[in-house]
């Protein structure tokens, strides 16, 4: 399929939004076990042709060269894939890194024996369209494999809680955390994927004692979460906005004073492509 101009466009901001802030190191601080254990539950061995799509800075991609598997790590965002090779250099592990759009991958039909994504391609704006290129790549065979926050968990209700402060969404873009339904992958996949592992589990944070730390955090790392803030800032709702976010901090709040603990759910997704 041949992206239109409008759709280049929405892919260059969103390309420019993943490269604000520091998004590695929200991965140093926090997010590092997620890649683990997504390549845990794909059961990858030494040897198998592996795709991560929205690869971002290789977190599951690079425990599964570690595993001797032979893997592309792809992502529409460069920033995010220079640091992912520095990650890889200096662990000595060899991983082909491609710039790719998870709605237009630039790779052939059945040419993976695992085809994976941690927390990345939940965030491409059409989800059929990448849903349809993940089975496309995969071998009839193959795995499946996906790690995406829940609609009705914390980082579902972070981006309810953004949601009045940014602009409409693109025509026919849907929210991210739907990819940690499991009745929304059932219709995304079809019949395509035999689903053999659908668990919900939780990131248990503790990095940030001050109950508004995470929150903080956010606001300095996290592109998303950095758009929403600048345009609240234009429509004069800065103030709003940050005491929405304190507010939302305070509610998932599951620690005691002076050591706030907040638990991220998601769902582990694994199958077999038909």
């Amino acid at each position: 399929m041949t992206a239109t101009v409008s759709d280049t466009e929405l892919k260059a901001r969103h390309r420019a939004m993943w490269a604000t802030g520091d998004y590695p190191r929200m991965v140093d601080t926090f997010l590092t076990p997620l890649g683990p254990r997504l390549v845990d539950a794909c059961q990858l061995t030494a040897g198998d042709r592996v795709l991560d799509v929205a690869a971002g800075t290789g977190n599951a991609s690079l425990p599964a060269a570690a595993r001797g598997a032979r893997v592309t790590a792809s992502d529409l965002t460069p920033e995010l894939l220079a640091d992912g090779r520095r990650r890889a250099e200096a662990a000595g592990l060899h991983l082909e890194w491609t710039e790719a759009d998870a709605e237009h991958l630039p790779f052939d039909d059945a040419s993976y024996d695992v085809v994976m994504s941690a927390i990345g391609v939940m965030f491409a704006p059409h989800h059929q369209e990448s849903a349809d290129e993940l089975v496309r790549v995969c071998r009839p065979g193959g795995r499946i494999g996906l790690l995406c926050w829940t609609p009705d968990g914390m980082l579902g209700a972070l981006f309810a809680t953004m949601k009045p402060f940014m602009p409409p969404p693109p025509p026919g873009a849907q929210p991210p955390p739907l990819w940690g339904s499991e009745e929304h992958l059932r219709g995304l996949f079809g019949g395509r994927v035999e689903w053999t592992t659908l668990d919900r589990d939780v990131l248990e944070v503790t990095a940030f004692p001050e109950v508004h730390g995470y929150g903080r955090h956010f606001t300095s790392c996290y592109g998303p979460t950095i758009a929403a803030r600048a345009n609240a800032a234009r429509n004069g709702l800065e103030q709003e906005f940050d005491a929405a976010l304190d507010a939302f901090c305070e509610e998932w709040d599951r620690g005691a004073p002076g050591a706030a603990r907040y638990e991220m759910q998601y769902l582990l997704a694994v199958g077999t492509r038909r």
